[in-house]
C-alpha cells in the first residue's frame, strides 16, 4: 500500500502575538512547529504500515526551505520518504492555489492509495485544503475521520459529526482529513531519525518540474487574501457581589442556582 500524508510547517500559536498597527502578524522569534492534525495524519498512516509492514509512507510539504524542519520531524516519526514543495512562484498562494500546486505534486509523484492530511492548519482554520486537492485529483474524500479501519482496499471510516458520528465504507484511493481524536502521535525515535538525517534526507519539488502556469498558483493567482490580522477585544461581563462575606457568598449561591449553573 502507498500512503501519502500532506503536511504543514504553521508558528506555534501560543507564541503568536499581533502588530498593533500594521494588524499582521509578528513572525520573528516566533518558533514553527508541525501542524498538529497533521501530526495526528502521520500517526494513522504509520499504525496502517504497523499493521502492514509492506506499506510506504511518503511526506509533502509546501512552503520555504525551512519547512524541511518538520518533514525531518515526520521521517523521524517513521515515514519513509519526504518532498519539499517549494519555489518563488508558489509563494502567498491561498488555499485554491495552495491545493493546484499540491495536487500536480501529488500526480507529479505518482498514484497512492490513500492521502491523509490533517483536518485544518492552525495558522489558517480554513480546513479547505484537503477536500480541494481530493476534487482536483478527482477521488473521493471523508473529512473530519476519528477512527479507519483498513480491510485491503476497502476503509470503514468512523467520521465525527457534531452530535455525533457515521460510519461509511470506502475504496481506495481516496483522500482522509484527520482530527486530534483520531489518535496520539508518536514520538520521534533515534533509528529513524538516523534515516531521515543520513540516509532519504529531503527532495524538492519546484516548479521547474510542476510547470504550473502563473495564473494556478502564487499570490497574484489566489481569489482570497488577508486584509487585516487582529486579536479580538475581550470583553468580560460580571456582577459585584457586596457585603459582608456570609451574606455575599449566600448571594452567590442564590445566583448561581438562578442561573442553572449549580
Amino acid at each position: 500500500m502507498k500512503i501519502l500524508v500532506c503536511a504543514k510547517q504553521v508558528p506555534d500559536t501560543t507564541e503568536v502575538k499581533i502588530d498593533p498597527v500594521k494588524g499582521t502578524l509578528i513572525r520573528e522569534g516566533v518558533p514553527s512547529i508541525l501542524n498538529p492534525d497533521d501530526a495526528n495524519a502521520i500517526e494513522e498512516a504509520l499504525r496502517i504500515k504497523d499493521r502492514y509492514p509492506d506499506t510506504k509512507i511518503t511526506v509533502v510539504s509546501m512552503g520555504p526551505p525551512s519547512a524541511e524542519l518538520v518533514l525531518y520531524e515526520c521521517m523521524g516519526m517513521g515515514a519513509d520518504d519526504a518532498y519539499l514543495i517549494t519555489d518563488r512562484a508558489f509563494g502567498g498562494s491561498d488555499t485554491w492555489a495552495t491545493s493546484n500546486v499540491i495536487a500536480e505534486a501529488i500526480k507529479y509523484l505518482g498514484e497512492f492509495d490513500i492521502i491523509f492530511a490533517g483536518r485544518q492548519a492552525i495558522d489558517g482554520d480554513t480546513a479547505q485544503v484537503g477536500p480541494q486537492i481530493a476534487e482536483k485529483l478527482g477521488i473521493p474524500q471523508i473529512t473530519y475521520v476519528q477512527k479507519v479501519e483498513v480491510e485491503g482496499s476497502k476503509l470503514v471510516v468512523e467520521r465525527a459529526l457534531e452530535n455525533g458520528y457515521e460510519i461509511l465504507e470506502a475504496t481506495t484511493p481516496i483522500l482522509l482529513t484527520a482530527i486530534k481524536e483520531l489518535n496520539e502521535p508518536r514520538l520521534m525515535n533515534m533509528r529513524a531519525i538516523h534515516k531521515g538525517f543520513h540516509e532519504a534526507g529531503i527532495k524538492q519539488i519546484t516548479n521547474a518540474e510542476l510547470k504550473i502556469e502563473p495564473d494556478m498558483a502564487g499570490l497574484k493567482a489566489s481569489p482570497t487574501n488577508v486584509k487585516k490580522t487582529f486579536t479580538p477585544e475581550l470583553i468580560v461581563k460580571g456582577t459585584r457581589i457586596e457585603g459582608n462575606p456570609k451574606d455575599a457568598a449566600k448571594e452567590l449561591v442564590r445566583q448561581l442556582k438562578l442561573n442553572h449553573i449549580i
